[in-house]
């Protein structure tokens, strides 16, 4: 009887492991509750249980949990980076990146960490940015680099990125240096606010490049005064012959666009990956991504502009959106 008892205890704890994997939490929590009542310090059975608190939503306790560790055993780097994502869930980017630095610093050659540490920098460079943005909404040069930072997000494999937490037989692989771990650590959860998009990019000009910068300073100066919500400075991109989208006056049309322009407390219209197409010297199409954000309305479209040269201006003939 002796004998059996070390196999039961394992037992729990390899039964605890499949019940979270299946997601019956309760149950895989009341077998590490077994387990770790005669082994207290076992570092696999603290692990599961801090992954099994976070799935709970219990985010107080799977913080105490993952501290604990990293304070027992600061020489695993998964704790550190499991802590780091349950403070990027929360927007405590600065302590995510501190977690992350001491998961690098104990396994250099942690990948997920440095992937993880990398999209620390880009969100706060993103929240500077932002902010900066907030000030001077038509600070060219730092919509830019925010841009390029939101690209990566954009382009990202990831692209609705959630918490993927360690399995036991990471952490396990962490203490053989012979071996790299089975699965991927957590990786870093965005914040709830959606990302921001970039604005003009990705260029290809058809005709001699001022021109195509002619039309494409045209589009960002237009997009900044319906940004700026300077209304009178937003209709005047559009030519005195513009095709109103649902046949009314151009008069109507102004008053309708007048109205809709005023009346959010914010307004924030990003374009991207823009392209221009040349029929002829006087004639362009530029087709690109619209990102709009206001006070209280989020939408993201495909447009396309029916350009026309008129006094020396490119002026909006035609707008179309899907």
């Amino acid at each position: 009887m002796l004998c059996a008892q070390p196999a039961t205890h394992a037992d729990d704890l390899q039964e605890a492991n499949a019940l979270y994997r299946q997601g019956q939490y309760g149950p895989a929590m009341e077998k590490i509750g077994n387990f770790l009542a005669s082994k207290p310090d076992d570092v696999k059975a603290r692990f599961l249980k801090g992954l099994i608190y976070t799935e709970q939503g219990n985010v107080s306790e799977a913080t105490k949990v993952f501290q604990a560790l990293t304070a027992d055993y600061p020489e695993l780097p998964e704790p550190h980076n499991n802590l780091a994502a349950i403070y990027a869930s929360q927007g405590q980017y600065d302590k995510a990146k501190l977690s992350l630095e001491a998961a690098i610093r104990t396994h250099p050659s942690y990948a997920t960490a440095h992937e993880n540490l990398g999209d620390i920098y880009a969100k706060l460079a993103s929240q500077a940015y932002d902010r900066a943005l907030h000030s001077d909404r038509s600070n060219t040069p730092t919509q830019t680099k925010l841009a390029l930072i939101q690209e990566l997000y954009e382009n990202s494999s990831r692209s609705k990125p959630t918490p993927v937490h360690d399995s036991v037989a990471s952490i396990q692989a962490c203490q053989d240096p012979c071996r790299k771990p089975e699965k991927p650590a957590a990786q870093v959860a965005e914040a709830t606010t959606p990302p921001k998009p970039p604005p003009v990019a990705n260029i290809k000009p058809a005709l001699p490049e001022e021109s195509t910068r002619e039309v494409l300073d045209t589009v960002t100066a237009w997009a900044g005064a319906w940004s700026a919500k300077s209304v009178e400075k937003y209709l005047s991109y559009y030519a005195d012959d513009f095709k109103t989208p649902n046949g009314e006056s151009r008069a109507e049309w102004a008053a309708t666009r007048k109205q809709r322009v005023s009346a959010p407390k914010s307004i924030q219209v990003i374009i991207s990956k823009a392209s221009v197409k040349f029929s002829n010297n006087r004639h362009a199409t530029v087709k690109f991504r619209q990102y709009y954000r206001a006070s209280h309305l989020k939408v993201t479209s495909s447009k396309t502009l029916l350009m026309v040269k008129s006094g020396g201006k490119w002026l909006i003939q035609e707008e179309r959106s899907r």
